[in-house]
Order: structure tokens, then C-alpha cells, then sequence
């Protein structure tokens, strides 16, 4: 399976922060915010990552990741040159697919909490269909809401409905087999001109092939699309960083911890941010952390 990371976008909500940079590139508490997408797909065993963005945007991307080689992954890079919706991702990621199935993640979303990477491994292991994610929050009038079965078979998909039929959002987190591409190129755009991933998932739906997986009470499911929402995300990171004494999305972490790097490339990266927090605990995983 491979991966794509959608991290395009104007970030107007975000203004004036993001005039001169991607806000994925903003810092959400101790690090880059598109770490925390790129980590839900190192969980779920992803290596083979494709991240899109704006011909502005993807320099800063390129600089940050490289090839991926630190974290034993590797990074493809392309350009979405206008916001075309966000299925467009697998029209433009059409040839890094290939034959394989693929996850997107919306790179402004941050998962982290008890369960989610057996949700992950869950999905992945679907060799054929749609896996989408289902959130319990408070006010579904605001979000997608999927409504399901007990089986975990979807029923029907409304965005912001007047009256949700269940209070699950949709997250932005989306697993499909390789037909997807394929499903996108026949989307007709929306009236707002977008090739939108509910009439993805509603050709799913459609086919009796869209499942979803619910995130218990554990998880935490938090955009980051406003400063409000930006300063939410980076005390929740703080508090369970400080409080734990573990990293959430530390993308090094990750990749010894599923034999992605060595315990020798673990310590290079250490040593390079040796000055910061941040290598101090690369330290302690390479000393602490034995691999089995």
C-alpha cells in the first residue's frame, strides 16, 4: 500500500501566518505540522509516500523530507497547481499509485490515542473496497456524518446535514483500493468547481464496498484550520508529551520502532538535533527502546 499526503491549499483561514509559507510547515507545539499525517501513515506501515502541494510549497517539503532515507521511507513529491478538490490527489498521484491501493491523509489532520494503529492495520489489510473513519463528536451538523450498520457497512453519507442520522464525523483519512483513481477521473465537479472525495466514497457507497472504522473514546481527532484550532492541537501535543513522557508523531520514533531505520540511523538524527529536546528523546528511544 502507499501512501499520499494532500498539503496544498491556500491556508486563508490562517492568515497572516501563512501569507509566506505552507501551514503544514507551521509548527504544532514541538514540530512541523505535516509530521503528524506523514506519522498515521508510517503506523500504518506505509513506506512509499507521496506528498502534493502548491509549486510554492513543495521546495519547503523537499528540504524538510529528502528522499526519506533518514526515516526508511521514501518521498515522492508533486504539484497541485490549483485547488481541484481533494480527490483530485489521486488523479494527480495517478502514476506513484500504480497498481497498488493507497490511504490519503488531509495534511492539517492529527490523530493520536489508544487503538488507532490496529485501526490502521484494519484497513490496510482490505485488499479490495473503501475503509473511511468514523469520529463521535457533539455537533455532526458541522461535518460529514457517515450513518452504518452493525456489520460496519456504510448506509449513507450526508455533509452537514440538518438532521444527522448518528454522531459520527468523517475524519480526514481515507483508505482505497486501486480503482480509486479511476473512480476520481469520473467525478463530475461539484458547483463549486472541486472533484470531491464524498462522490468518491458515495461510488463506493454505491457499490456495496465502503466500510468504516470508529474511533473509540481514546482517540483524538483535532484539524488544525484556524490559530484557535492551531493553539488547541499544540497544548494536547504539550500535555500528553509532558505528562507521558512520549513523543506523539515522532517520525524517528516510528521508524525504528517498526524496523523501518537501524539503531545507527536512529542516533545520526539524534546527534544532528542533539541541542533540542526533541534529540535528547531520540537518545533515550535508542537507549531505551529494544526491538524484538
Amino acid at each position: 500500500m502507499k501512501g499520499i499526503v494532500l498539503a496544498g491549499g491556500a491556508g486563508t483561514r490562517l492568515y497572516p501566518s501563512t501569507i509566506a509559507v505552507s501551514k503544514q510547515i507551521l509548527t504544532v507545539y514541538d514540530k512541523p505540522m505535516i509530521y503528524y499525517p506523514v506519522s498515521t501513515l508510517m503506523l500504518a506501515g506505509i513506506q512509499d509516500i507521496l506528498i502534493i502541494s502548491t509549486p510554492d510549497d513543495l521546495p519547503c517539503f523537499e528540504r524538510l523530507f529528502g528522499s526519506g532515507e533518514a526515516l526508511g521511507v521514501r518521498f515522492t513529491y508533486a504539484v497541485q497547481d490549483a485547488p481541484r478538490g481533494l480527490a483530485d490527489a489521486f488523479i494527480v498521484g495517478e502514476s506513484f499509485i500504480g497498481d497498488d491501493n493507497v490511504c490519503l491523509v488531509l495534511g492539517d489532520n492529527i490523530f493520536h490515542g489508544y487503538g488507532f494503529t490496529e485501526r490502521l492495520h484494519n484497513a490496510a489489510a482490505r485488499k479490495t473496497g473503501a475503509t473511511i473513519f468514523g469520529y463521535h463528536v457533539a455537533n455532526p451538523d458541522e461535518f460529514g456524518v457517515v450513518e452504518f450498520d452493525d456489520d460496519g457497512k456504510v448506509l449513507s453519507l450526508e455533509e452537514k446535514p440538518a438532521a444527522p442520522k448518528s454522531n459520527y464525523a468523517v475524519p480526514g483519512l481515507y483508505f482505497y483500493d486501486n480503482r480509486v483513481a479511476g473512480i476520481a477521473k469520473a467525478v463530475k465537479p461539484s458547483a463549486r468547481g472541486e472533484i470531491e472525495i464524498t462522490s468518491v466514497n458515495n461510488a463506493y457507497l454505491e457499490m456495496g464496498e465502503l466500510n468504516v472504522e470508529l474511533f473509540g473514546r481514546g482517540m483524538a481527532w483535532l484539524d488544525t484550520g484556524n490559530h484557535r484550532a492551531m493553539l488547541a492541537a499544540a497544548n494536547f501535543v504539550e500535555a500528553v508529551q509532558t505528562r507521558q513522557g512520549l513523543y506523539i508523531a515522532c517520525l524517528e520514533e516510528i521508524a525504528y520502532r517498526q524496523g523501518f531505520i537501524s539503531r545507527d540511523k536512529l542516533l545520526e538524527t539524534a546527534a544532528r538535533l542533539d541541542k533540542t529536546e526533541y534529540g535528547q528523546y531520540l537518545h533515550h528511544i535508542a537507549e531505551t527502546v529494544v526491538r524484538h
